[in-house]
């Protein structure tokens, strides 16, 4: 269970004065400087990601920023004004004149009980409030320590709870080609009650695809259709991949190792389709590069050859994305992502089971925020 806070941005603490002579103290006192970009840079985002995670940069992505800088390195952030959010819950709060959204916001661990997380906080408010805004909403805060410290410096109140853990459970369809073990990760977390889904069916395009066997093992209810290139049109196959999807009537289609192209058919018939991809992505889906937290800019690796391209690339970067499917490939909207720091010291077997883990991790976060967006 988590909060929506609710702020009242006439307070005295987040005065322009005040505000600013914070934020001169903690570059004076501490040597860290904050400032503010009204959009929030690529760079940024995939900080966010590595250092925090969840859906925090896409929230983040929404808006604009307040920045901390130690001796040049980021420390904490602070988003404002996110605009065109999808959750549900959200909805009449953003319908509502004079309400805006604050937040995420994130302090380093090394960099916390310096009084940071305060000022950013404070930064951000006077930000909402210069727009024009009477009240900002601090959405899905979760724990005492985050609502206590809300309650201390922004004089939040709570005004609704959110429950990730509904009782409605989403009819899903896996397609998959290979192993499995991304399938194996999300039954896991569905029986833990970690995402509403009720897996019904998996879908193979391999005879040989361990998929099958681990949903034999579990009781789901299997389909393979494969694809006699020699005998069958492309279309002709597509035709039946989508009427096995069909038969089993998904709220989600979901790709976890699916190597093939789905043809915009199946897009419309199945729009609610999504793809756990083994790179980082852009949000931005018309560019092809990256820029990852180091600032390195990397290739944005699409296709099914993207973690061995990664690899090839020697640029010390991989990681992993869900996004939603598109007819473009690998251009969806990204609805979660997480970065992976290719050690030279690991070997590909090592780094692919690293890869496998994040994988999971980042479904999981996709789902419960393709959740959260249901009406």
């Amino acid at each position: 269970m988590r909060s929506h806070l609710l702020i009242d941005l006439d307070d005295t603490l987040f005065a322009q004065d005040d505000v600013h002579h914070e934020i001169e103290a903690l570059d004076r006192e501490r040597g860290i400087y904050c400032g503010r970009d009204h959009r929030t840079p690529e760079t940024v985002l995939s900080w966010i990601d590595d250092r925090f995670g969840g859906t925090a940069s896409y929230e983040a992505a929404a808006g604009g920023i307040w920045l901390a800088h130690e001796a040049g390195e980021l420390v904490g952030f602070a988003a404002f004004d996110a605009r065109g959010l999808a959750y549900d819950d959200l909805r009449f709060w953003m319908a509502r004149d004079g309400v805006g959204i604050v937040g995420p916001l994130g302090v380093v661990p090394a960099a916390r009980g310096r009084g940071i997380g305060r000022v950013l906080l404070h930064a951000a408010a006077f930000s909402m409030r210069e727009r024009g805004y009477r009240q900002a909403l601090v959405p899905a805060v979760d724990g005492a320590d985050a609502i206590g410290f809300l309650e201390r410096h922004a004089h939040a109140r709570f005004v609704q709870s959110v429950d990730d853990r509904t009782e409605r459970r989403y009819r899903t369809t896996v397609l998959a080609s290979g192993n499995g073990s991304n399938f194996a990760g999300l039954l896991d977390a569905a029986t833990a009650g970690c995402v509403p889904l009720d897996i019904t069916t998996l879908v193979a395009n391999r005879p040989q695809a361990y998929a099958l066997e681990r949903a034999h093992a579990a009781g789901i209810a299997t389909r393979c259709i494969a694809w006699d290139r020699a005998n069958e049109s492309r279309d002709a196959y597509d035709d039946r991949v989508i009427a096995a999807v069909a038969q089993t009537s998904p709220d989600l289609v979901l790709l976890l190792g699916w190597m093939h192209v789905l043809p915009a058919i199946f897009l419309a018939r199945f729009p609610e389709t999504l793809n756990i991809h083994p790179a980082m992505l852009p949000y931005d889906f018309a560019l092809d590069t990256i820029t990852m937290p180091d600032r390195t800019v990397i290739p944005a690796f699409r296709g099914a050859h993207a973690f061995d391209e990664a690899l090839a690339a020697g640029l010390g970067w991989s990681g992993a994305t869900m996004h939603r499917v598109g007819v473009a490939v690998d251009r969806g909207s990204v609805y979660a992502r997480a970065p992976l720091r290719l050690a030279v010291d690991r070997d590909r077997d090592a780094l692919e089971t690293e890869l496998h883990a994040l994988e999971r991790r980042v479904t999981e976060t996709a789902i419960r925020r393709w959740a959260r967006e249901r009406p």
